[in-house]
């Protein structure tokens, strides 16, 4: 790996986290995803890359099994480094402008029902500060449909349970401001009042949502805490950290929200992204009709 090409990469990433706000975990798969394709370059620089090399990146890849998703987003990370190139008048040609996406078959997320969504908030034992605070996440993903990264990330003073509102600094670092149900506002009165506190251990930390160390939650630790609770609720679905968001959207369209405020809510750019919750619900009432229906 040549000097330059390090550089290069580096500038591009702070580039693109000054110009978009994006994630750490984006920011960390997009300067992986160029080391990675910078070493496999080996002695070539990689300003002097043409289409070709790219194809046969991508094919050297494709022999060790990387799937569709994964091809797609560096694809789109080798066009945004080479268009940043293209601008700055570091290249003359783009070598990613006449390449296109692998075609990706779009899965639907993992469904739960409400009844399933009931026993995994209900699960955390309330008798216990670390319950408490886990009772209060649930909640809180589920009421206002969060992403995980929102909910680790949130500030103390990005809550504000009077007024029964949420302010959340989403993809892009976007504002947006939800509204809270009842149920979530109770248990994260109880957390704030009883287990916060205690779990700060007389330090300072700004995260709401706190680990058992007084420091904030990291996206691996909430995750394992989601798959225990479902694990001790009897949900054998397969669950992702964002199970709980697609329930959210799911369970509003079922009773009959329009798209445009779920998109709002969701913090979605584009309502194409939104759409997904009326296939999801479409697919719900297929399987209905063929088990039931007689003639199904």
């Amino acid at each position: 790996m040549m000097l330059m090409d390090t550089e290069l990469i580096n500038r591009f990433i702070d580039y693109y986290w000054l110009t978009t706000g994006a994630s750490k975990n984006t920011l960390s798969a997009y300067r992986s995803d160029l080391n990675i394709f910078n070493e496999w370059l080996q002695d070539k620089d990689i300003t002097l890359v043409n289409s070709k090399h790219i194809q046969n990146y991508f094919e050297a890849r494709q022999k060790n099994g990387i799937g569709a998703s994964t091809q797609a987003r560096i694809l789109t990370c080798l066009r945004l480094f080479y268009h940043y190139l293209l601008v700055n008048k570091v290249i003359n040609i783009d070598p990613t402008s006449k390449l296109h996406h692998p075609k990706q078959e779009k899965k639907l997320p993992v469904f739960l029902n409400i009844e399933e969504v009931e026993k995994l908030l209900e699960a955390p034992a309330l008798n216990s500060i670390l319950g408490q605070r886990d009772r209060a996440m649930l909640e809180l993903l589920y009421s206002c449909g969060l992403r995980v990264s929102e909910l680790i990330n949130l500030s103390y003073h990005n809550i504000n349970l009077k007024e029964e509102y949420i302010r959340i600094h989403g993809k892009g670092n976007k504002e947006r401001v939800l509204p809270m149900g009842e149920l979530a506002i109770d248990y994260l009165s109880t957390y704030e009042n009883n287990a916060r506190e205690l779990l700060l251990k007389n330090g300072q930390c700004d995260s709401y949502f706190l680990s058992n160390r007084g420091q904030a939650m990291s996206r691996q630790n909430f995750f394992y805490i989601v798959k225990s609770y479902a694990n001790l609720a009897g949900i054998e679905k397969p669950l992702s950290p964002h199970s709980l968001r697609h329930a959210f959207a799911t369970h509003l369209v079922q009773k009959g929200a329009d798209l445009r405020s779920v998109q709002l809510m969701l913090g979605h750019s584009d309502i194409s992204s939104t759409q997904l919750y009326t296939h999801i619900q479409n697919a719900q009432l297929k399987a209905q009709h063929e088990k039931h229906h007689p003639r199904g």
